[in-house]
């Protein structure tokens, strides 16, 4: 599938903002799967400086700074993406969970030390054995590794509430797991506060989900919004993604934007600024199918 995506984000200031400066992860992200084909940032007012980066994990990142007296900040990225079907695999065929999680204790090699930073504890995700405890059931010994995977995306799913009043981007994730409601950010924190308390690895991946209205009802837009899911390392097969929020594999309606420990590495925006008071934030997001 091929996609046009638009995320729009304004903020509005009570009073003026004389210097922002902010850094950006909005380009979809170059993968087996995916492509971005056109991508195009808008900032008004118009920055003094920019520039664009790839961070350590691969995304790529663009920074600005509008020098500028402003009272609203409006940033635009468009983009057009190429989506293609993640491979089908039969999670019996993935290896015992206990023999990945040997073999990553034990990893050596410059591969596998990019795998295993994913191991630990990370701004928005402490060592918990609270989440581990959690997780137990779903990780019989012997049990393989996808097969287990799935089953704990299935509690997750399950035992868990969609609420976006229920948290905020600071609530605590122990404050998550008592209460059982949050949003995609919040589930995809459990699981992989989950997989690393049995010591798997495992990592954030934002972008967004396409979904289909109603039937007979128009497409609404900006209705879309940012969405998260967990991918874990599993030898001879790579990184393996699940969705916690919708119990299901991501496939070609998920655009990937970017891949971090938690929320922390891949905000979509994020700066500091000199003046201006507390903000309001709006945010519309539309994902156009372009060919079916």
């Amino acid at each position: 599938m091929i996609y046009q995506v638009q995320h729009t984000t304004t903020y509005t200031y009570p009073g003026t903002v004389s210097v922002c400066h902010n850094v950006v992860y909005l380009r979809p992200r170059e993968s087996a799967q995916q492509v971005c084909t056109c991508y195009e940032l808008i900032v008004l007012p118009e920055p003094g400086v920019s520039s664009h980066y790839v961070d350590f994990f691969g995304n790529a990142v663009t920074f600005f700074a509008v020098q500028e007296p402003h009272r609203t900040l409006t940033v635009t990225a468009r983009s057009t993406v190429e989506v293609t079907p993640h491979p089908v695999l039969q999670p019996d065929a993935t290896p015992a969970w206990e023999a990945v999680r040997d073999m990553l204790h034990h990893e050596r090699s410059a591969a596998g030390l990019e795998v295993v930073q994913y191991l630990f504890a990370s701004p928005h995700i402490p060592c918990s054995a609270r989440l581990r405890r959690y997780a137990a059931a779903s990780f019989p010994p012997g049990q393989s590794l996808l097969t287990a995977v799935l089953d704990l995306t299935r509690r997750i799913y399950t035992d868990f509430v969609y609420d976006p009043q229920a948290t905020s981007v600071s609530t605590p994730l122990h404050d998550v797991l008592r209460a059982r409601r949050g949003v995609c950010q919040d589930f995809a924190h459990v699981q992989i506060g989950c997989l690393r308390g049995l010591g798997l690895a495992a990592r954030y991946v934002s972008g967004y989900l396409v979904t289909q209205p109603p039937p007979g009802q128009p497409r609404l837009m900006g209705a879309y919004a940012s969405h998260a899911w967990v991918s874990v390392y599993c030898p001879g097969y790579g990184w393996l993604e699940v969705d916690p929020t919708n119990n299901m594999l991501p496939s070609d309606r998920h655009i990937t934007i970017a891949i971090g420990r938690d929320y922390s590495d891949v905000s979509p925006i994020k700066g500091v600024l000199l003046g201006g008071g507390q903000h309001t934030m709006q945010v519309a997001v539309d994902v156009v199918p372009i060919n079916m």
